[in-house]
């Protein structure tokens, strides 16, 4: 549904970052009973007794009414007389249904508990997200409330507990210094926490402060006697003991992940007292971590897509070209999708070098000219100019005669980018991914060697040669996991999702589409997943139908939602029933006629047929041009077959979007002989194959 609910502060609901209105204070309160309840049925009755000491005559009904205008706020595309999705009417009262993941609570709640079963390294990260979600006390605006009260308290102490475990996980990693703070502050507010206490003693210890810890010791001592009149519990005084006799124990886990914690912290202490503020070392090292922090995922590659474009424009405000061709050029992360996650960030970059490429001196710098140029080339992907592909050839170029393998790679990498000028051309991808795989792996390019078997998986199933692909899906998998890049593996995982809707398994195929569109989320790649899931399932239910319609009305295998699916004279599949309703990003225009042809709208959708543009020359391509050819069929739009036959023809061999590793509509060539057979006949459409 695309609505998040927010409780961890005052009531709130927004759809893609919108706030929605929520009109009154009694309207908030029937929203935020109905997430108390966790998806049960909260009957009428309790409504009322909940909103209103002294409920008023007529209080069902103005319950009725909130609730109303609460649905038109949350579902305001829902048609009319047509059942709610979200708040459902249940019985004798509502209930909200949204997605496990659409409430924040219920997202901190996972998040914690999630963190509890993993290792520090990967805990640290998720407590952090967790702990960020909280803008205030929970359910603040309800602290009186007694339906709210239960809730309000279980949360605001497992809060508590996140703190302290972050903590805990902070010290086991050696970070003692970044969990002072926090804990500072956490016991300002909470002094009676013990376990608090304990570890800030012992952080504090660990920085070798242990007078400041024996200070903390006996300030909680003080603490507890005035507050709750006892003495520490037997944890704090055995700690006091252990620091006095310098146990130890006490001392940081000497484990190599402590231990290279322990070093980053001191080594980027060092730099941060030695590098002079303004220097330019200071800056390139600061493009480096980003380059680093784009290839761990989710919330690292987002922030390192903020700060990018900060780190040009300073290199830009020393006036030295080549520097900033430098920090433009340091930022060779190897990309795989052909859409930009920030179209506008991208044109941005797209201009900054060109403004260095202007301005760097005659012949001199080439190494420098090719990172522009590649980076040219990536920025401009699924672009129609002519820049984007002369930046690849000449980088390429460079890159050759330098006999440089990094830069190579690269530049490979813009060359892949700029390889969708027409359809049909997965055999040259091939030939790109197969000399990153050998280049990459001479060269310990590790990143580049897992970009080459992602380029090669991409290609081997347009070209249905699964079996090398599931190859280069597993070497995937195992650099990924060897050397920490857990982005790869979303690709991966839908490639086994494509691999069951590839071998006529939709039921199984929609299930693995569903958990992979779940591992997109939150993974920082908004190019990649806005639409994805809706377009694979379109895909999905209309290839099936396809392919029912080849084995025909006799075949007793279920339709694209599990039953059997039948035209209007009950003979063949009826039409793709799809919901606009959803988040189908850049795919919306391909989705539009499916769904107008859905309703009966045969002329709505003719129209829109026609005013499809071309689809971007990106890996979707062959997809898109397919699913125009599938409607154009239906209501036998001759023009629009003609047109997509010639933009086919040169992929005759491949299977329809398997070269996106992602999804599939089948062999391009049965969706070339459906218009051909329609092209024959002088008058009405042909149903496809």
């Amino acid at each position: 549904m695309g609505v998040a609910f927010g409780v961890l502060g005052p009531t709130v609901a927004e759809s893609d970052g919108r706030a929605l209105a929520l009109k009154g204070p009694r309207h908030r309160a029937v929203l935020a009973r109905l997430v108390v309840a966790r998806r049960r049925v909260v009957p009428v009755t309790h409504l009322v007794d909940d909103l209103w000491t002294d409920p008023p005559p007529g209080a069902v009904g103005a319950v009725q009414t909130f609730v109303a205008a609460l649905r038109r706020v949350l579902e305001p595309d829902r048609p009319p007389r047509t059942p709610a999705r979200l708040l459902v009417t249940d019985g004798p009262g509502y209930a909200l249904r949204p997605e496990p993941d659409a409430v924040d609570a219920w997202r901190f709640e996972t998040a914690v508990g999630g963190a509890a079963r993993l290792p520090a390294t990967e805990a640290l990260p998720r407590l952090e997200e967790a702990l960020a979600l909280w803008r205030g006390p929970a359910y603040a605006e309800f602290e009186e409330e007694d339906w709210a009260r239960g809730e309000r308290s279980r949360l605001a102490e497992l809060r508590l507990q996140a703190v302290e475990q972050r903590a805990r996980t902070q010290l086991a990693l050696g970070l003692a210094a970044e969990a002072v703070p926090d804990l500072d502050v956490h016991l300002a507010a909470h002094p009676w926490r013990e376990d608090a206490w304990w570890l800030l003693a012992l952080a504090l210890y660990r920085q070798d402060r242990q007078g400041d810890a024996l200070g903390v010791l006996r300030r909680a001592r003080a603490v507890l006697a005035d507050q709750l009149g006892v003495d520490p519990g037997p944890r704090l005084r055995r700690l006091e003991a252990d620091i006095l006799a310098q146990e130890p124990g006490l001392d940081p886990p000497a484990g190599p992940t402590a231990t290279a914690a322990r070093l980053w912290t001191r080594t980027a202490a060092a730099y941060d007292r030695t590098v002079a503020a303004g220097a330019r070392a200071r800056l390139e090292t600061t493009v480096s971590l980003i380059r680093n922090l784009a290839v761990t995922g989710g919330g690292g590659l987002v922030t390192a897509g903020q700060h990018r474009m900060e780190a040009i424009a300073a290199a830009e405000e020393f006036g030295d070209p080549d520097l900033t061709a430098r920090v433009i050029g340091a930022y060779d992360v190897p990309a795989i999708w052909t859409r930009s996650d920030d179209p506008e960030l991208a044109r941005r970059i797209v201009e900054a070098a060109e403004r260095a490429l202007t301005a760097l001196p005659g012949d001199a710098h080439e190494a420098s000219r090719c990172r522009l140029l590649a980076t040219i080339a990536l920025e401009t992907r699924g672009s129609r100019a002519p820049r984007g592909p002369q930046a690849a050839r000449e980088a390429q170029e460079i890159a050759r005669r330098l006999d440089d393998p990094a830069l190579l790679a690269f530049a490979l990498n813009g060359v892949f980018m700029q390889s969708f000028t027409r359809a049909g051309l997965a055999a040259r991808r091939d030939e790109i991914g197969a000399e990153l795989v050998e280049l990459a792996a001479r060269h310990d390019l590790v990143t580049y060697e897992v970009l080459g078997h992602l380029i090669r998986l991409q290609a081997r199933g347009a070209l249905a040669d699964f079996a090398a692909a599931d190859r280069h899906a597993a070497a995937v998998d195992r650099l990924a996991e060897r050397h920490e890049l857990p982005l790869a593996g979303v690709f991966t995982q839908w490639y086994r999702a494509l691999r069951l809707a590839a071998s006529g398994q939709p039921a199984g195929a929609e299930s693995a589409y569903r958990d992979a569109a779940a591992r997109l989320d939150g993974a920082g790649m908004p190019g990649l997943e806005r639409g994805l899931l809706p377009l694979a399932l379109l895909c999905l239910r209309v290839e099936h139908r396809r392919t029912w319609s080849d084995t025909g009305p006799g075949d007793t295998g279920p339709g694209p939602t599990g039953a059997r699916s039948t035209g209007p004279g009950g003979t063949g599949p009826g039409p793709v029933e799809i919901d606009l309703g959803a988040d189908w990003g850049p795919y919306r225009p391909w989705a539009a006629p499916f769904a107008l042809l859905a309703s009966g709208r045969r002329a709505e959708a003719r129209a829109a047929l026609r005013a499809l543009p071309e689809p971007p020359r990106d890996l979707m391509y062959e997809a898109c041009c397919c699913l125009e050819a599938v409607v154009a069929l239906e209501v036998g739009d001759r023009d629009v077959l003609e047109r997509a036959r010639t933009r086919l023809l040169p992929a005759a061999g491949e299977l329809a979007g398997a070269g996106s590793g992602l999804i599939t509509l089948g062999p391009v060539e049965d969706h070339l002989a459906d218009i051909t057979t329609a092209l024959r006949a002088p008058t009405s459409p042909v149903p496809p194959r």
